[in-house]
């Protein structure tokens, strides 16, 4: 798909209602590792199917806490890029052409806060914060988090064990981080409002996949043929490989093509 058809796509008519769902690759060019890509530092060989997992947390907490802590302090150091201040662009273009828009993100880093996005779902939960590991608690689930910043890491750090890592202030059960594992279903958190991205594909006009390799359960489930009525179904992706019949590719890097297309927009 050349750049025009992607802009009369996004265009679109009266009303179309647009669901974008973006991967680890929209960060990359801020600099943080994939979990999959081809770029040095994806961490899909560093044993993620094994470490970021609940069984991983029940066996070695304080391992899992320093594992992700470090990949964590990464993210926070990283600022928005073109794409993220392109795709809050695009929102903004949406909402004055009173159309529906939503943008579904699998990052749990904060860059798209960041570039000023706010109609936002993060469906694999956020670095910024954690949550209590007592369901029911009122910092766990099915509802509960509490902000990260608010933790003291020192004795962790100072003394790795399973004794050492944070508790909850309410009911002081161990604190973990709030992403979703491996072992895990979109369910278990009302924050990742799983039902709702559902509900937002089967209506959606429009959804633009941008940066994701297609192997977590969320882009299978929104790509699927029973679930999306007719949607036309792009993928903004530099390999330029359809990961789908049916998905049409737009062979360039996000931070190159979105700022392109929220300026065509704009003209």
């Amino acid at each position: 798909m050349d750049f025009d058809a992607l802009l009369a796509s996004v265009r679109g008519p009266v009303g179309q209602k647009t669901l974008v769902v973006t991967g680890a690759g929209v960060s990359l060019a801020s600099g943080i590792p994939t979990f999959r890509g081809p770029d040095p530092g994806a961490v899909w060989a560093n044993d993620v199917t094994e470490k970021g997992t609940w069984a991983y947390f029940k066996r070695v907490p304080h391992e899992s806490w320093l594992w992700y802590l470090k990949r964590f302090e990464l993210a926070r150091g990283a600022k928005p890029n073109d794409a993220h201040r392109a795709l809050a662009a695009w929102e903004q273009w949406q909402r004055r052409q009173g159309r529906e828009f939503l943008l579904v993100t699998q990052n749990v880093d904060t860059l798209h806060e960041q570039a000023g996005s706010q109609a936002l779902v993060k469906v694999h939960g956020s670095l910024d914060r954690a949550r209590c590991t007592q369901r029911g608690c009122k910092q766990g689930p099915p509802s509960g988090t509490l902000p990260m910043a608010e933790l003291d890491f020192g004795p962790l750090h100072a003394d790795p064990s399973p004794e050492s890592v944070p508790r909850c202030p309410a009911c002081r059960s161990r604190l973990r981080p709030h992403v979703l594992w491996f072992d895990e279903l979109y369910t278990e958190h009302t924050s990742y409002q799983f039902e709702h991205v559902l509900r937002t594909a089967k209506y959606a006009t429009l959804v633009v996949f941008i940066g994701t390799s297609f192997s977590v359960g969320i882009t299978d489930r929104v790509s699927e043929k029973g679930l999306l009525n007719g949607a036309r179904v792009i993928s903004i992706d530099p390999s330029g490989v359809s990961p789908h019949q049916g998905i049409q590719v737009v062979a360039e890097r996000a931070e190159v093509v979105l700022p392109r297309l929220v300026d065509a927009l704009a003209a």
